[in-house]
């Protein structure tokens, strides 16, 4: 790593951010009433307002979004002039899943092999503590030389739009130059990445129902409509033989045509088991930057302890589908509704209804603020040459920035490499990308202003 004063504070920072990620990993804020309670969030929001305003920032506000969760707002003012940069990132997490198949407890950040484990630890908490250690270095070299806003979002990860909605009806409050969103990855750990592209997303539920009640399935079995089988013949239909998702309407040949994913990194990222074939066709890239992906994430129907010899008179399921740029989100959302009504077998009944939507987004990467990331992620990573990829992942709020402020140039970079997780049991972040990240970005800050 860089070899300056301004690394070396970097560095002595380290044991204040694993202190404080710490803290905040310990808040079990999944935006879901369903799973934790909204106190646990609303202590996470807390926790980050108090950091702010520790840290010198003005005007910061627990903002009531649209969706009922908060994002926390702060300001800090720079030198007269001086260009605005926002920084970007969202307390709320996944949820654990299976807590018992984590080697530790998903809510107490531990180290373990060189990383620090926790729900959150990289998705995005560890995006935050990145943001303030790059200003907590600047401020020991000179000042922040920039004017700095802070928006950390609540409910990111369940996709319900409120900072979205709340950002359209204020638009005045998150203008900026500049808007770096802490929420994407290096493509793997040392090999600085600034991620182009996102798709977008469209989370729907499907309720398929067939019968008054439940039968038994020895009296009325083989002739009375089963609902769960009819649920998995219009799942199975989303899916060609390959694997590739097929929804009626919705192009799926696209090329990506930046950095190369291979097969067999992929299949190592992915802990493909042995034997088992990947799924789609076209490049890695392609398959998982630009072309769309459908994923039933969940069904609701009896579980196998417990279950009797029934009919099923009704089954759901909560279906993902990742929609690549140059698609609309709204447009994929009712193709896909319509297929899934369209595909229902022995004419049962099929209701669809939203949950979320995210539009996709693509950078301009030949802006100004660019060079400067490239400038700063080489020092930072000891002469690495910044790499562009995409990420199949959704952040709903990019496009909303983008179409508010069309001036603004968007960067996206994080702490979601590969071994990291997210989303899974067990996410870790990396200590040593924690580090060089923000070095990183306080490089980024002072050659922004420097350039402008």
């Amino acid at each position: 790593m860089s070899d300056s004063p301004l690394a070396d504070t970097v560095a002595a920072l380290q044991p204040r951010a694993r202190t404080e990620l710490a803290e905040l990993v310990a808040f079990k804020s999944v935006a879901d009433l369903a799973q934790f309670p909204k106190s646990e969030c609303e202590a996470a929001a807390d926790w980050v307002a108090g950091a702010l305003r520790a840290d010198g920032f003005q005007d910061v506000a627990l903002l009531d979004t649209p969706d009922g969760t908060r994002s926390v707002y702060g300001f800090l003012p720079g030198p007269a002039g001086a260009p605005t940069v926002l920084l970007y990132a969202h307390y709320d997490v996944q949820p654990p899943l299976d807590e018992a198949a984590w080697v530790s407890p998903p809510f107490e950040l531990t180290e373990r092999d060189g990383r620090w484990y926790g729900r959150g630890a990289a998705d995005c908490k560890g995006g935050l503590i990145m943001h303030l250690t790059a200003l907590r270095a600047l401020k020991e070299h000179g000042g922040v030389p920039v004017n700095v806003k802070v928006i950390v979002e609540g409910s990111e990860e369940q996709g319900t739009g409120g900072l979205e909605r709340y950002a359209e009806a204020h638009p005045e409050l998150l203008v900026a130059d500049v808007i770096v969103i802490g929420d994407a990855g290096n493509f793997r750990v040392g090999l600085p990445t600034v991620t182009a592209t996102l798709r977008g997303m469209t989370l729907v539920r499907v309720q398929v129902d067939t019968l008054e009640g439940n039968l038994h399935s020895g009296q009325f079995g083989g002739a009375a409509p089963d609902a769960l089988a009819a649920l998995i013949r219009i799942l199975d239909s989303l899916r060609a033989e390959d694997g590739s998702t097929t929804v009626n309407g919705l192009s799926s040949d696209a090329s990506w045509t930046g950095l190369a994913y291979p097969e067999e990194d992929f299949r190592k990222d992915a802990k493909v088991l042995d034997g088992v074939e990947l799924i789609g066709s076209g490049s890695i890239a392609d398959r998982i930057w630009a072309r769309p992906a459908v994923t039933v994430l969940g069904i609701d129907c009896p579980p196998v302890v417990g279950a009797t010899p029934s009919v099923q008179a009704g089954a759901r399921a909560l279906v993902s589908l990742r929609v690549p740029p140059g698609s609309d989100a709204a447009a994929a959302t009712k193709l896909l509704a319509a297929h899934l009504e369209n595909a229902a077998p022995w004419g049962a009944r099929v209701a669809v209804e939203q949950v979320g939507q995210g539009q996709p987004f693509r950078a301009d990467t030949s802006s100004p603020a660019y060079a400067a990331m490239a400038s700063a992620l080489r020092e930072a990573y000891d002469g690495e040459e910044m790499q562009t990829a995409g990420m199949g992942g959704s952040i709903p709020l990019c496009n909303t920035l983008a179409g508010l402020y069309p001036d603004a140039e968007i960067l996206l970079i994080g702490l979601s490499e590969p071994e990291a997780q997210i989303h899974a049991v067990n996410e870790s972040v990396s200590p040593q990308e924690l580090e060089r990240l923000s070095l990183a970005e306080a490089l980024f800050l002072r050659g922004f202003a420097e350039r402008s």
